[in-house]
C-alpha cells in the first residue's frame, strides 16, 4: 500500500510539473497576444509586417528589415550550425576514441556555459576586424557576421540533443545493418541517423529557436542598422530592435507596443517552426 501511494503521488507530482510548463508557456502567450496586438490593430497587419521604415520619432514601425535580417540570419546559421552539429554529434557517439570524446564534450559544455555577451565580446574583437580586413569592407559589423555568431552559438544544443538522439537507437539495428555488409559509415547515415529522426528534428528546432531568440551576441556584430538586409552591410534583427529600445520606449506608448508586437512575431515564428517539423517527421512516418 505505501509504494502504490508513493507511486500515486510521484504521478501527480510529475502530471502538476507538467501543467504548470503548460500553463508558464500559455501566461507568456496571452500576455505578449495582450501586449502587442494593440500596435498592430493601430498600424494594420500589413503595414506593420510589410513597412520598410522603422523610426520612432516619426512614430514609423514597419519591421520587413528587420524581419527578413531574422529570418536570413537564421536560414544561414541552420545551414551551417546544424550539419556541422549534426556530424560532431555523430563523431562523438559513434566513432571518436574515449579520451578525444570526452576532451570534445568538455569544449562543448564550456561552450554551452559561456555568456552571450562573452561570446559576442570575442566576435566583435576577432570576427568583426577579420571580415572588414579579408573582405575590404567599410565596417566588418554585417549580416554574415550575425551568421557566422549565430552557427557557433547553436552548436551546444544542436550536439547535446542529436547526441542523445543517437545514443538511444537500439543497438540491434546497427548490428543487423553491419551483418548485412554495410560499413560502419554506412550503417550510421542509412540507418542510425533516420531511426533518430525525432531527435534529431528536435535538435534543429531547437537551433532554429536559439538562432531567432539570440540578441546579446548579434547585438555586438550586426551593426544595429535597420536596412534591408544584406550579406556584406550592416543589419538589425527583431531580437536586437528590442533589446536596443525597450530602455528608452515610454511605457504605454506606441513604440513600446510595437516593441512587444515583435516580441509576438517572434513568438509566432517559433511556434511555426514547430508546428512545421511535427508535420514533416508526421509525413515522413506516413510515407514509410
Amino acid at each position: 500500500m505505501t509504494r502504490r501511494w508513493a507511486e500515486r503521488v510521484m504521478g501527480l507530482l510529475f502530471l502538476l510539473c507538467g501543467l504548470t510548463a503548460v500553463a508558464l508557456l500559455a501566461l507568456i502567450a496571452a500576455y505578449l497576444f495582450l501586449s502587442g496586438l494593440p500596435a498592430i490593430r493601430e498600424l494594420g497587419l500589413g503595414p506593420f509586417l510589410l513597412g520598410r521604415t522603422w523610426d520612432p520619432d516619426t512614430l514609423q514601425f514597419g519591421i520587413l528589415p528587420l524581419l527578413l535580417a531574422s529570418l536570413w540570419a537564421t536560414a544561414g546559421a541552420v545551414v551551417l550550425g546544424v550539419p556541422a552539429g549534426f556530424f560532431t554529434a555523430l563523431f562523438l557517439a559513434k566513432a571518436a576514441p574515449p579520451r578525444l570524446a570526452g576532451l570534445v564534450r568538455g569544449a562543448v559544455d564550456l561552450l554551452a556555459g559561456m555568456p552571450s555577451v562573452v561570446v559576442g565580446l570575442v566576435g566583435m574583437t576577432v570576427l568583426v576586424p577579420l571580415l572588414r580586413e579579408r573582405l575590404s569592407l567599410p565596417a566588418g559589423d554585417t549580416l554574415l557576421a550575425a551568421i557566422l555568431m549565430l552557427a557557433v552559438m547553436l552548436l551546444p544544443p544542436v550536439i547535446a540533443v542529436s547526441q542523445d538522439a543517437l545514443a538511444a537507437v537500439p543497438a540491434a539495428y546497427e548490428e543487423a545493418s553491419l551483418a548485412l555488409g554495410a560499413t560502419p559509415e554506412e550503417t550510421w547515415l542509412r540507418v542510425t541517423a533516420p531511426a533518430a529522426r525525432s531527435g534529431l528534428a528536435a535538435a534543429a528546432a531547437l537551433g532554429v529557436g536559439r538562432a531567432l531568440g539570440e540578441a546579446t551576441a548579434v547585438l555586438m556584430v550586426a551593426g544595429n542598422v535597420a536596412n534591408m538586409p544584406s550579406l556584406l552591410s550592416s543589419v538589425r534583427l527583431l531580437t536586437t530592435g528590442i533589446a536596443i529600445e525597450m530602455n528608452y520606449a515610454a511605457p504605454g506608448s506606441l513604440h513600446r507596443q510595437a516593441l512587444f508586437s515583435i516580441a509576438l512575431v517572434l513568438f509566432v515564428l517559433v511556434v511555426l517552426v514547430n508546428i512545421l517539423l511535427t508535420l514533416a517527421l508526421r509525413r515522413g512516418r506516413g510515407a514509410r
